[in-house]
């Protein structure tokens, strides 16, 4: 069985449900390659103390501890939120082929910014954004209680 996009992004929500449940900032990711989860990760944020643990950062750790490399070429991160500028230069630096997002952010994600990722990393977004806005939202509609 050939996993696609959809599966690989549906991995990622429930990392971000995780970070939900530690009440984190609701952001999944999973990195991939050659069909494999090699990386799962949610945002540690609060847990570490780091402004730096961010989904993706830490997804970036893992995979690249995992590969033994520090470049991601022909891999796909898969994240429920369009990364910040922060983590879009982590991205741009480890020359991942895809990154793949969910819900875009129009606050503080890296294409309002006019950030660029590697120029051979391919971007794609809006799958299952939806459902990774409603575990967004619903977190910041708690906080705000």
């Amino acid at each position: 069985m050939e996993l696609d996009d959809q599966y690989f992004m549906q991995q990622a929500l429930k990392e971000a449900q995780k970070a939900l449940e530690e009440e984190e900032v609701p952001v999944g990711a999973v990195v991939v390659v050659g069909g494999r989860i090699i990386a799962r990760a949610h945002n540690l944020t609060e847990r570490l103390r780091d402004v730096t643990a961010h989904a993706e950062m830490q997804a970036i750790t893992a995979a690249a501890d995992f590969i033994n490399g520090k470049y991601l070429v022909g891999c796909t991160l898969y994240v429920t939120l369009e990364p910040c500028i922060m983590c879009a230069g982590a991205l741009f630096w480890s020359q991942l082929d895809r990154v793949v997002f969910a819900a875009s952010d129009s606050k503080r994600g890296f294409l309002q910014a006019g950030v660029f990722l590697h120029p051979k990393t391919k971007v794609q977004s809006g799958l299952f954004a939806n459902e990774a806005k409603v575990l967004i939202d619903s977190f910041f509609s708690k906080k705000r209680k």
